[in-house]
């Protein structure tokens, strides 16, 4: 980044107060580029990924579409690109995986054999060509997908000679930057903004938002008048569109929001850390390909890890510890939603429905 380079070369007009109003305000190289690169897949544009003796190409599968194959096939040549799935998604379809790998494809595969391959149900089919361990900058690009809530799967080919004027186009990313940024993003909530609302149960709730550094909102409830000097209930909740909205017979998630609700009310006050955690974690277009798969006889645990999830996604941890430090909660209260968030998610793991 200019303001970076131009610090680092002793630029006559950077100031010392200048490099710092602009780290304040841009934040460092590292978080730019990685945030600049999930944006760019969110939008289904490649980007480039450096790491030790490598430089690739990674383009997202989710979204890809006969077009935007072989105009990313074209880029990567003379290299054939290869699709990158987790080890979840690997052991689905037959392979002995503990880490992501890479599958080569033939240069016939289309669109739909891709899919066959990083998402839908495995049927008894196994990969029959031969798998390698995903390289660094491969499986940083997986954790990219991963946080912007697409399918945890890549196309990716090494490009060692990249045009330069495809470079100034392309968003440039580190691998060992992804990690880093990962720690500190979901460390990194703001508080964003809060009101007070009336329910229809006649009681008042605030509530506060927080964001996050990839500006997802989550959101905790202060039902009535709970006194923060002493242990405070916590329900600790992940937010289920179906359920909590709609009334979903799949799962039990917006009976236990209301049971929640009524039980704080009945002790004079509580809080609800309603999480932006749906599907356990993968996000609601992936809930709704996990619900196909369930449609087809997989169970929950089943249905995530054949897409390339773990079973369960969610971080309960992050929210709870920020909204105690924002909501001036004293050092039992903050004891209370620990041992509520341990065990929340035992139950969670205990009791969720097998064909949620």
């Amino acid at each position: 980044m200019f303001y970076e380079r131009a610090f680092k070369r002793g630029h006559p007009r950077m100031s010392a107060a200048h490099s710092s109003a602009y780290s304040a305000l841009l934040g460092n190289a590292e978080h730019i580029s990685v945030s600049r690169a999930l944006s760019e897949l969110q939008a289904r544009r490649p980007i480039h990924i450096s790491a030790s003796g490598e430089s690739l190409l990674a383009l997202p599968v989710d979204g890809l579409d006969k077009q935007r194959l072989g105009d990313f096939a074209v880029l990567c040549s003379p290299h054939a690109p290869k699709l990158v799935v987790t080890e979840q998604r690997a052991r689905s379809i037959g392979i002995k995986a503990s880490t992501a790998v890479a599958l080569p494809l033939s240069p016939a595969a289309g669109v739909s054999t891709i899919f066959d391959l990083d998402a839908n149900a495995g049927n008894g089919r196994h990969f029959a060509g031969t798998a390698e361990a995903a390289s660094p900058g491969a499986a940083a690009a997986i954790r990219l997908a991963k946080l912007s809530r697409r399918l945890p799967a890549v196309l990716s080919a090494e490009v060692p000679n990249l045009d330069n004027e495809l470079m100034r186009l392309l968003v440039t990313v580190e691998a060992d930057a992804v990690d880093r940024f990962t720690a500190d993003a979901t460390n990194a909530f703001a508080l964003a903004s809060d009101a007070t609302i009336p329910l229809a149960s006649g009681t008042v709730a605030r509530f506060v938002v927080f964001r996050d550094a990839l500006s997802v909102d989550q959101v905790a409830i202060i039902v009535g008048r709970p006194d923060f000097n002493q242990p405070v209930p916590v329900r600790l909740h992940s937010a289920c569109l179906t359920g909590d909205v709609f009334g979903s017979r799949r799962c039990d998630c917006g009976d236990q929001l209301r049971l929640a609700l009524a039980r704080l009310e009945s002790l004079g006050g509580g809080v609800i850390l309603y999480m932006a955690q749906e599907g356990r974690g993968i996000g609601l277009a992936n809930k709704m390909r996990a619900y196909r798969l369930q449609d087809g006889g997989l169970d929950t645990r089943d249905a995530n890890t054949t897409l390339g999830f773990e079973d369960d996604e969610r971080d309960y941890g992050v929210l709870a510890d920020a909204a105690n430090s924002e909501l001036h909660a004293d050092r039992p209260a903050h004891q209370q939603s620990s041992q509520a968030r341990r065990a929340h998610q035992s139950r969670n793991r205990d009791r969720c429905p097998r064909r949620a």
